[in-house]
């Protein structure tokens, strides 16, 4: 048989040939194999394994294929003599068959992956193993966890291995922020475009969990919205592959987490398993990262300047380009400007992450926002962040759907502007209530909600004491003891009518 081919490939990758050597036992290992199992199997790039494929005899059965089983000797010489590093934490997950199990379903049942997002589903033994190995080497009974990002649902995985853990996600995706909450496993969710910031709610945690965008503008941002999240001796786990074929990448991303002069405390190699990245091998290292006292300065000092570009897809890629600054606002004379307007105008104005962080020290009538690509997401909490009369928004394109802002605004497209303008106070008691907890929306909700429903019990000549508004608001919305209207995942928005309605029919008379 000719193996000139095969032999010269393994020659040139040299020390590295131990993945290419991996998966040439695995496919003369009887088994049929697609090219993404494989891929995944083997944690090598696609591009390296249809070389390894192109070199060796294959039989296939439709996308399947391996060696022939009378070939398979004539390789054997050639296969690694050992299997790749141990997994630290394969001998517990025998014990977590029923987690697995579980994980399985709601990974199949999740919401489908944004390519604009970088989304990438980890396998669920991956997320299985995530919350086993934090278990094995920290003690996380009380303790709290942060998700920054949590596609893979690794927080469910947490709540099931650990239910002793408080865990919380943040995340821009609605769907998964409401599918998370729909399973009723204790997690807390909070809505947060990393680019603009981490909520307020969301500090003091003991460890944080992230799978970043692959770039190293979002391991870096990613990364210092996980050290916000932190209290001064917790740890960051990140999840970072690159394909063995771009060693600069990885040098760059290091580079990024150097910067925020970071620990290293260990490094598991492919970790993380995937379904798809097949060009990094559908595998990710994962790393344990421990701040240090340099830490909190070099995040402070870096992260207001990570571009928002930070995806390798959609409008906010790296490749994407500078958005350009929306046009002088026609008939329109704002008395302020949020975001990035053309230097000649003469109006104060403010950063969209400013704007979202704390309420505006003057109470302008009229404001005018600019929203650049990719970042429309954040549309409801720019209009709930101010309680201007009128908002004009400058989208980079015209807004697939309005908010569901109906008891605020009475909003009106044209093309690529959005005006909201304001609605008069409502006359009826639930309204009043909803609308004061909407008009606060950097204020804590529950306390807002608290205050308009005293407000509604002195009217009726009732008194109500701050500890039974409390319990009312417990009993009809637990999830809104914490966290600020700009927090809030939207389908909490969407049901905060009703559930204000029963709160104030709960009241005495």
């Amino acid at each position: 048989m000719e193996r000139d081919g095969l032999e010269a490939l393994l020659d040139t990758a040299g020390i590295d040939s131990r993945r290419l050597r991996h998966a040439l036992m695995l496919v003369c290992d009887t088994q049929w194999w697609t090219l993404a199992n494989l891929v995944r199997q083997s944690a090598t790039s696609r591009r390296s394994i249809e070389a390894l494929l192109r070199e060796v005899e294959l039989e296939r059965d439709g996308d399947r294929f391996r060696v022939p089983l009378a070939h398979t000797p004539d390789y054997q010489d050639l296969f690694a003599v050992s299997e790749p590093p141990a997994d630290p934490v394969a001998h517990l997950l025998p014990h977590y068959e029923h987690v697995l199990k579980r994980m399985r379903e709601l990974i199949a049942n999740a919401p489908a992956a944004r390519q604009a997002l970088d989304h990438v589903s980890a396998t669920p033994e991956t997320v299985v193993r995530r919350a086993l190995l934090l278990g094995a080497r920290f003690w996380l009974r009380g303790a709290r966890v942060l998700c920054v990002g949590d596609h893979d649902l690794t927080s469910l995985a947490l709540r099931l291995t650990h239910p002793e853990a408080e865990v919380t996600v943040v995340d821009i995706d609605e769907r998964i922020l409401a599918y998370i909450d729909a399973q009723d496993l204790g997690v807390t969710t909070r809505w947060a475009d990393l680019r603009l910031g981490l909520p307020s709610s969301v500090r003091d945690h003991d460890l944080a969990i992230t799978d970043p965008p692959y770039t190293p503008e979002g391991v870096g941002l990613f990364t210092a919205r996980a050290v916000e999240g932190l209290k001064d001796e917790g740890r960051v786990l990140l999840a970072y592959g690159a394909s063995e074929r771009t060693p600069m990448l990885a040098l760059k991303v290091q580079n990024a987490l150097s910067d925020l002069n970071l620990a290293h405390e260990a490094v598991y190699p492919d970790f993380n398993r995937y379904f798809g990245a097949e060009a990094i091998g559908s595998a990710a290292d994962l790393y344990i990262l421990r701040p240090t006292s340099k830490t909190r300065p070099a995040v402070a000092a870096r992260v207001e300047r990570y571009s928002t570009a930070i995806y390798t897809h959609g409008p906010q890629s790296i490749e994407s380009g500078a958005v350009a600054s929306p046009d002088r606002p026609a008939a329109f004379d704002a008395d302020l400007l949020v975001g990035d307007w053309p230097k000649e105008l003469t109006q104060p104005r403010v950063k969209l992450t400013t704007w979202l962080a704390k309420p505006h020290a003057t109470a302008p009538s009229k404001v005018a926002i600019a929203v650049p690509a990719g970042l429309e997401a954040a549309l409801p909490r720019l209009l709930l962040a101010t309680r201007a009369a009128h908002v004009r928004v400058h989208l980079a394109a015209p807004p697939r759907a309005l908010p569901p802002l109906s008891a605020v605004y009475e909003l009106a497209a044209d093309g690529a502007v959005l005006d909201a303008v304001r609605l008069p106070p409502p006359a009826d008691e639930e309204g009043r209530v909803l609308r004061r907890i909407l008009d606060n929306g950097h204020g804590k909700l529950a306390n807002t909600w608290r205050e308009g429903l005293i407000a509604v019990a002195q009217s009726r000549g009732v008194a109500l004491t701050k500890n039974d508004a409390r319990a009312l608001i417990r009993q009809a919305a637990p999830w809104a003891e914490t966290g600020t209207v700009l927090e809030m995942p939207l389908h909490r928005l969407e049901s905060l009518a009703s559930e204000v309605a029963g709160t104030v029919a709960a009241l005495p008379r």
